[in-house]
């Protein structure tokens, strides 16, 4: 193979002479792609393995797809309880398959409505939730028995977990019986996002306090969605999306072990989320290396011996970064592209953006949009037919292996810091997504990276008459019905909830008990914050030049 690789290879640069290449090939994390790949470019092949079984390169299920699709899930929440729930009713009418809310950020964050820190926020990037009452309307006349519901919320994440729990319990429906996740992920906001409101270490025991609670009463809820999305989002090339999700996850799991928890238990309810970009089959690769990095470190770090606890199940949602003001229609092509790369890779559930996300949230026209193109692929392209269709590409296997080697480089650098938060402390992680960010900006502003309608292919044209607009109406109006609340609660009980909630908070114990009985008497988001703020304090970033 070798001497016929050389014949080849000689042949061809006699064709170059007089036929050049266009210029350079690289991956996004800079690494020369070659000409051809062949067999010479892959090991043994004794880590692809079936799909089902360790190390999962190949999927986390035997069947995958011939069975059940994945989950249908578009991300969606804005303006009012109303609002969204209305949209939701829409999408599920539509085949969608389970929910995905969206939060504004005074909710993200732990702020009432009427809070001066809400002012011009309320119900803009999701929908607000102050209270209970709220989440009653969120959800009303959906069938929390029948559907599965992810929660796009950090710091708050406690909370809204125990207004969704109360929820279903007055319908009837016992918390053991919920499925759903919530994304739970503090770390990578620290990292790239920042809707972070208490310092790390305090942060930290919330989030194994949420595991143990999980553990124990809501056996098939998925207590944390491991985020590379947001990494990604922020500027990271591929290689570093998987190795700082996978830090922050190996930072996850040694905190609940240090808390005395077992990871062949709560290592099931581990799930992560990953953005698909535009490099088609370096996305493909990348899921396949993350799965099979994580088993390994499940299995190698952790002692773990269960395999249903080495599995690395993700959600994945195409890349809002990737999209375009400019030219919206063909945002279109790029979600389809970048959703063929998630089912390629194996993803489990998959949020498809619409075209106009450049320009404002979504109409009800652009999101179908969205999820027919996920329909389209699962009901008429044929790729769902067999498990992971492209293992035993020589490109695929070889690039599987360059992330999974590079991805460790990263993993024990960081390790070499004392683990992720020491890392984030020293602006290590901050710092290298910035680089990255920067390199890729520069080659989109020199024409290198061409962005079809940005910097090349562009054309004169109106902006779109359609668009949607959140009213203004809607932060007077949250205002009003909260005073409304305040006024008809029971605020003795609250009063003796809260100070519960505090007194548990200064002790060791599980705070998710006194959140719950705070929630079911109607104390607000704000309120129950701001008691975790008088116990735990609040975070201030340093600013890494």
């Amino acid at each position: 193979m070798k001497k016929e690789y050389e014949r080849w290879n000689e042949k061809t640069e006699e064709t170059l002479k007089k036929f050049p290449e266009r210029g350079e090939f690289k991956t996004t994390w800079g690494e020369d792609v070659k000409r051809l790949y062949t067999p010479l470019d892959v090991g043994d092949y004794s880590e692809i393995g079936f799909p089902g079984e360790y190390p999962f390169t190949r999927g986390v299920q035997n069947t995958m797809y011939r069975g059940k699709f994945w989950t249908m899930r578009q991300y969606a929440g804005f303006g009012t309880a109303e609002e969204s729930n209305k949209r939701y009713r829409y999408l599920l009418e539509q085949g969608q398959s389970g929910l995905s809310v969206a939060f504004d950020l005074p909710t993200q964050i732990g702020y009432d409505s009427d809070d001066p820190h809400s002012l011009g926020e309320v119900g803009k990037v999701g929908v607000a939730i102050d209270s209970l009452e709220d989440m009653e309307t969120l959800f009303n006349e959906i069938p929390l028995d029948k559907v599965s519901t992810s929660m796009t919320i950090n710091s708050t994440a406690a909370i809204l977990l125990a207004m969704y729990l109360s929820v279903g319990e007055k319908r009837g429906v016992s918390r053991d019986k919920l499925r759903g996740t919530i994304q739970n992920d503090i770390l990578k906001e620290y990292i790239a996002r920042g809707t972070y409101i208490f310092p790390p270490q305090p942060s930290m025991r919330i989030i194994t306090n949420i595991f143990e609670f999980c553990s124990k009463e809501m056996p098939l809820w998925n207590t944390i969605s491991i985020s590379g999305y947001h990494i990604r989002e922020a500027g990271a090339d591929a290689v570093q999306e998987v190795a700082f999700t996978l830090a922050d996850g190996v930072e996850y799991v040694r905190a609940a072990v240090k808390a005395g928890l077992d990871p062949n238990v709560f290592g099931k309810r581990l799930s992560f989320f990953f953005a698909s970009h535009n490099d088609f089959l370096e996305e493909i690769a990348k899921f396949r290396a993350a799965r099979r990095m994580w088993a390994k470190l499940m299995k190698e770090k952790f002692n773990v011996t269960n395999p249903s606890a080495m599995r690395l199940k993700f959600h994945t949602q195409t890349s809002g970064s990737t999209l375009t003001a400019q030219q919206p229609d063909n945002n279109i092509v790029r979600v389809a592209l970048q959703a063929l790369a998630a089912v390629l890779g194996g993803t489990q559930s998959l949020h498809t953006n619409s075209r106009d996300e450049a320009l404002a949230l979504p109409t009800e026209e652009s999101v179908r949009i969205a999820l027919r193109t996920q329909q389209i692929i699962a009901y008429e392209s044929g790729v769902p037919k067999t498990v992971d269709p492209l293992a035993g590409s020589y490109y695929i296997e070889n690039l599987t292996d360059s992330i999974e080697k590079k991805a460790f480089e990263y993993i024990d650098k960081i390790e070499e810091f004392g683990g992720m938060v020491k890392a984030i402390e020293a602006g290590y992680v901050q710092q290298e997504i910035s680089n990255r960010a920067y390199e890729y900006q520069k080659a989109v502003e020199s024409g290198k990276q061409i962005v079809v309608g940005v910097n090349k292919f562009t054309v004169d044209e109106e902006p779109p008459k359609s668009i949607l607009k959140v009213n203004d109406k809607v932060e007077q109006e949250q205002i009003e019905k909260l005073k409304s609340l305040r006024k008809r609660r029971d605020n003795e009980k609250v009063e003796k909830a809260l100070k519960v909630l505090e007194n548990v908070a200064q002790t060791n114990d599980n705070v998710m008990p006194p959140i719950i009985d705070a929630v079911k008497v109607y104390a607000t988001i704000g309120e129950i914050s701001n008691v975790l703020r008088k116990v735990f304090g609040e975070y201030k970033e340093s600013i890494t030049i």
